[in-house]
C-alpha cells in the first residue's frame, strides 16, 4: 500500500483499518459500559464498596494476565487471539443484557476485563509489528487517536442509547460494531502477522528487575501507583455521582465525559510537541498530576452549584436542554482533567520510553508502566468507595485528589533522592 507520510494515508492500508477497528471497537464498548455502570447503580441502590467492586473487578483481573497474555501474543498467532477477544466482548454483551443484580455486573465485568485486555496488547503489539519501516510513531499514533474518538463516540452514541432506548438495544448495538470489526480482521489481517518468537527468549523477568533498579524508573511507578488510585476512582465515581445525586441523564453524562475526552485527544499532540522541545519530562508530569487534582477538586463543588446556580435552558435548532448547575460544574471539572491529562501523559510516556531503551527493552517499560498503574485501579475504586458510604461523596473525592497529590509529592520526593550528588568544588590550589 502507498503511504506519502500522513495520518490520512494510513486509511488506504486495508491491514491498518482492520486493526483500527480494534481500537474502536475495544474504546466504543469501554465508554458506554462506564454510563451503563451509573444507571446500574441507580436502579440497583448499590454501596459505594460494591460500585468500587465494579472498578476493581475489571483491574484485578488485567493485573493478573497482562503479563502471560503477552508471552502467549508474543508466541502465538496474534490474529487468533484478536478474534478470541472480539468473542469474549460479545459475550460480555450479551452477559449485560441479562444481568439482574450488583454481583452478577462485578462477574460480568471480570470478563469484561479479559476481551479488552485481548484487544489492547494484541492490537497495539501487530500495529507496531506490522508498521511500515521508519513509520511505527505515526502508526501507533494513529491507531491511538482512533482510540480516543471511539472514545468519544462511546460517551455521546452510547449515552444517547442509553437515554432514549434501553440496556437491551445498547448491547445489541455494540455487539454489531464489535462483529463488524471482527469481520474486518479476519478478511484483512495476515495469518500470525509479526510472526512468532521463540518462548525461550520471552522471559522478561530479568529485565523488569534491571529496569526496577533504575531510580527514574522507581519514582515513575511509585507516582503512578499513588495517582492511579485517585484518577480510576474519578473514572468510576463521577458518572455515578451525576446520576445518583443530582439525576443527570444518561446522554448529559456523556456529553460531560466526551467534553474531557475530546480536550484529551485534541492537546495531547500539541503537549508532546512542547515536551520534545523544552525537555524536563518530569516537570511536565508534575504539572499534569497537579491540575488533575485541581480538577478533582472542582467535583464536589456540583453540590454547592445546584443551590447557586439557577437552571438556564438552551435552545437552538428546534432543540432545547436544560443545563443545572451540577452539570455545569462536572463538565468543567472533566474538561480540566482532559487537558491535564494531554499534558502528563506524553511525558510520562517519553520517560518509559527512554529508561527502556537504556536497556533495549521499550516493550518491558511499557509493561510496567501498565502494571503499576493496575495496582492503584484495583486498590482506589473500592477504597474512595468505603470512604464514600461513611462520609459522603464529596470526601471521597476530596480523598481522591489528597491521593492525587500525594502522588506529586512521591514523585518529587523519589525522584529527588536518586539524582546524582552535586560534585564537590575542587579546592583552590
Amino acid at each position: 500500500m502507498s503511504d506519502d507520510g500522513s495520518p490520512l494515508s494510513l486509511f488506504r492500508n486495508a491491514e491498518f483499518v482492520a486493526l483500527s477497528g480494534t481500537a474502536f471497537a475495544r474504546s466504543q464498548a469501554y465508554s458506554t459500559i462506564l454510563i451503563a455502570l451509573a444507571l446500574y447503580a441507580d436502579v440497583f441502590g448499590t454501596t459505594g464498596v460494591v460500585e468500587g467492586l465494579w472498578g476493581t473487578s475489571f483491574a484485578v483481573i488485567q493485573f493478573l494476565i497482562v503479563l502471560p497474555l503477552g508471552r502467549a501474543v508474543d508466541t502465538g498467532n496474534a490474529k487468533r487471539w484478536l478474534l478470541a477477544g472480539f468473542l469474549v466482548n460479545v459475550a460480555v454483551f450479551v452477559g449485560f443484557i441479562f444481568v439482574s443484580n450488583p454481583i452478577e455486573v462485578i462477574l460480568v465485568r471480570v470478563v469484561q476485563g479479559v476481551g479488552a485486555s485481548i484487544l489492547w496488547i494484541t492490537g497495539a503489539t501487530v500495529v507496531g509489528e506490522i508498521a511500515t519501516s521508519g513509520a511505527r510513531g505515526r502508526w501507533l499514533g494513529v491507531y491511538n487517536q482512533v482510540a480516543a474518538l471511539s472514545s468519544v463516540f462511546g460517551d455521546l452514541v452510547g449515552g444517547y442509547l442509553l437515554h432514549t432506548y434501553d440496556f437491551t438495544l445498547t448491547y445489541v448495538f455494540l455487539s454489531a460494531i464489535t462483529l463488524g470489526a471482527t469481520l474486518l480482521v479476519w478478511v484483512a489481517l495476515r495469518d500470525n502477522p509479526g510472526g512468532q518468537a521463540d518462548p525461550e527468549e520471552r522471559t522478561g523477568l530479568e529485565t523488569l528487575r534491571g529496569l526496577l533498579d533504575r531510580p527514574m524508573v522507581q519514582s515513575l511507578v511509585a507516582f503512578r501507583v499513588a495517582f492511579s488510585i485517585g484518577k480510576m476512582s474519578i473514572i468510576i465515581f463521577l458518572p455515578i455521582y451525576a446520576r445518583t445525586t443530582f439525576g443527570v441523564d444518561p446522554l448529559a453524562i456523556g456529553g460531560i465525559l466526551a467534553g474531557g475526552k475530546l480536550a484529551k485527544a485534541g492537546l495531547q499532540g500539541y503537549m508532546g510537541d512542547l515536551t520534545d522541545r523544552f525537555g524536563g519530562e518530569h516537570r511536565f508530569v508534575l504539572a499534569g498530576a497537579l491540575l488533575y487534582a485541581v480538577g478533582v477538586g472542582i467535583v464536589p463543588l456540583a453540590a454547592f452549584a445546584q443551590e447557586a446556580l439557577a437552571p438556564v435552558t438552551l435552545a437552538a435548532l428546534g432543540w432545547s436542554y436544560t443545563l443545572t448547575g451540577p452539570v455545569a460544574t462536572l463538565f468543567v471539572a472533566y474538561l480540566v482533567l482532559g487537558v491535564a491529562d494531554s499534558i502528563r501523559l506524553p511525558a510520562s510516556m517519553s520517560l518509559f520510553v527512554q529508561e527502556g531503551e537504556h536497556l533495549d527493552s521499550v516493550a518491558s517499560s511499557m509493561s510496567l508502566r501498565s502494571i503499576s498503574w493496575k495496582v492503584g485501579q484495583i486498590a482506589g475504586p473500592v477504597v474512595v468507595g468505603a470512604i464514600k458510604d461513611l462520609a459522603g461523596p464529596e470526601v471521597a473525592f476530596a480523598t481522591a485528589g489528597a491521593f492525587i497529590v500525594g502522588a506529586a509529592g512521591v514523585f518529587v520526593l523519589v525522584r529527588s533522592r536518586s539524582l546524582p550528588a552535586e560534585p564537590e568544588p575542587m579546592p583552590n590550589d
